[in-house]
């Protein structure tokens, strides 16, 4: 079996549960109680892969793994599955932001797809960060202002402590009362998308913000 199952998210989900029940075996704790965790573990990546076949979901399978290098090679092994973001040309994301017309854009070139749950840059000459995801199978796009802070905090995308940057973008929907207005969503992420990508384990909060701020 060779075909790809899993996103990146996914996989970061798994090497998180991985992490956990490696620093509780360093803890010296009863044999019983590092067992329990280990199932523990694995029905949580079972759950979190509803769509997996028997065969992928044999092959998700902790329970019998031990040492560190058995670990990494089951890691290095998921790895060939996940499912890569989608290819996109230039031409794409300025059509995606098209208010923009001196946008200036991350070097695709040197992008690992395979590592992407969203592609993300900041163009600090417009203080705007812009995220470009494949929502209900179509690709699309917001910018955001995003204003740096000072403090370490927690990213609202991947739910990790970092260094992270307020964002707020504007959403599309109109009252018909009041062509004017709008509404503004705002809240901390990873100032860099790169770093958040490796840590997400779950993309409802990117997707919810996408929704909200897409809706017409």
């Amino acid at each position: 079996m060779n075909e790809k199952f899993m996103k990146n998210e996914q996989l970061n989900f798994i090497k998180k549960q991985i992490a956990l029940i490696k620093d509780i075996s360093k803890r010296n704790v009863p044999k019983s109680v590092l067992l329990a965790e280990i199932d523990l573990a694995n029905a949580k990546i079972i759950d979190n892969m509803p769509h997996a076949t028997e065969e992928q979901l044999e092959m998700l399978d902790i329970s019998t793994l031990r040492t560190d290098v058995e670990y990494e090679q089951y890691i290095q092994h998921l790895s060939s599955f996940v499912l890569p973001f989608p290819e996109i040309t230039e031409q794409q994301l300025k059509k995606m932001f098209p208010k923009n017309k001196k946008l200036k854009l991350p070097d695709l070139s040197t992008i690992d797809h395979s590592k992407l749950t969203y592609l993300s840059w900041t163009d600090l000459g417009l203080n705007k960060k812009f995220i470009v995801y494949e929502l209900d199978g179509k690709m699309v796009g917001i910018e955001c202002k995003v204003t740096p802070t000072s403090k370490a905090n927690y990213c609202s995308i991947c739910q990790s402590i970092g260094e992270v940057t307020y964002f707020s973008t504007k959403t599309k929907a109109k009252k018909s009362k009041n062509p004017d207005y709008y509404k503004s969503i705002g809240n901390l992420i990873c100032a860099d998308s790169n770093e958040c990508n490796k840590k997400i384990t779950n993309a409802e909060y990117l997707t919810t913000v996408l929704r909200e701020a897409l809706a017409k």
